[in-house]
C-alpha cells in the first residue's frame, strides 16, 4: 500500500537513542486527511484516492473546490492533493498519521526551501571571491562570462545571480523515529525542506535501503 500524509514543519528538536547519542531530528504537525473523492481504471484511467488537508473559511474557496468538497458532503480544507493507491477509502473517511506510518519506515518528503532572496554566485554556489587587497577592485563578481567572438554568447547553464532558495525540494530515505496518533505528530531523523510552519508532503520511499 502506498503511504502519504501531508502536514506543517513544526521545528526541529533532537532525541537520544540506547546509546545516549543524539538524533537530529524534525517534528511534523500531520493530518488528519479527509478523503474528498476516490478514482479508479475504468473511469479515470488510474487508481487514485483526494485528500484534503487543513480547515479554511468556505468564502475563501473557489467555486470549482466548493463543488468537490459539498459533493462528497465534507467541510472545504485549505490543501488538496491526490495520490495513487492500490485501494479505495471511503469518501469522507479521516485518515491519521498512525494508520500510515510506523516507526522504523523509511519516508521521502517534499517541501518548498526557504527563500534567501537575489543572491550573487560566492553566496549561491559557494564559488571563491577575487582579492580582498592590494586594490583588485575584483571582490565579489561572476567572473569570465565566455569567449568573446566564438561563440559570442553565455553558455546555458553558467552559474550567475539570481533567486535563491523558494523551489520545491525532496528529501529522499529519511527514518521514522516516533509517531504519535493521539496528537498526529511524526518525527523523523534528520532536515526537512522548508521554514517552521511550511507545507510539507511525506510519502513512502522509492529508493530505501
Amino acid at each position: 500500500m502506498t503511504k502519504f500524509m501531508i502536514g506543517r514543519k513544526a521545528g526541529m528538536t533532537q532525541l537520544f537513542d540506547e546509546d545516549g547519542l543524539a538524533i537530529p531530528a524534525t517534528v511534523i504537525d500531520c493530518g488528519p486527511l479527509v478523503v474528498v473523492q476516490n478514482k479508479n481504471s475504468e473511469t479515470d484511467g488510474y487508481q487514485a484516492v483526494k485528500v484534503g488537508y487543513g480547515a479554511i473559511r468556505a468564502a475563501k474557496v473557489n467555486r470549482p473546490l466548493k463543488g468537490q468538497y459539498a459533493k462528497a458532503g465534507v467541510e472545504p480544507r485549505i490543501v488538496m492533493r491526490e495520490y495513487q493507491t492500490g485501494e479505495p477509502y471511503e469518501i469522507g473517511q479521516e485518515i491519521k498519521v498512525s494508520d500510515m506510518f510506523q516507526t522504523g519506515d523509511q519516508v521521502d518528503i517534499n517541501g518548498v526551501s526557504k527563500g534567501k532572496g537575489y543572491a550573487g554566485t560566492i553566496k549561491r554556489y559557494g564559488q571563491k571571491g577575487g582579492m580582498d587587497t592590494h586594490g583588485s577592485m575584483y571582490h565579489r563578481r561572476v567572473g569570465s562570462m565566455g569567449a568573446n567572438t566564438d561563440p559570442a554568447r553565455v553558455f546555458k547553464g553558467k552559474k550567475m545571480p539570481g533567486q535563491m532558495g523558494n523551489v520545491n525540494v525532496t528529501v529522499q530515505n529519511l527514518k521514522v523515529i516516533q509517531v504519535d496518533g493521539e496528537r498526529n505528530i511524526l518525527v523523523v531523523k534528520g532536515a526537512v525542506p522548508g521554514p517552521r510552519g511550511g507545507l510539507v508532503e511525506i510519502r513512502t520511499s522509492v529508493k530505501s535501503r
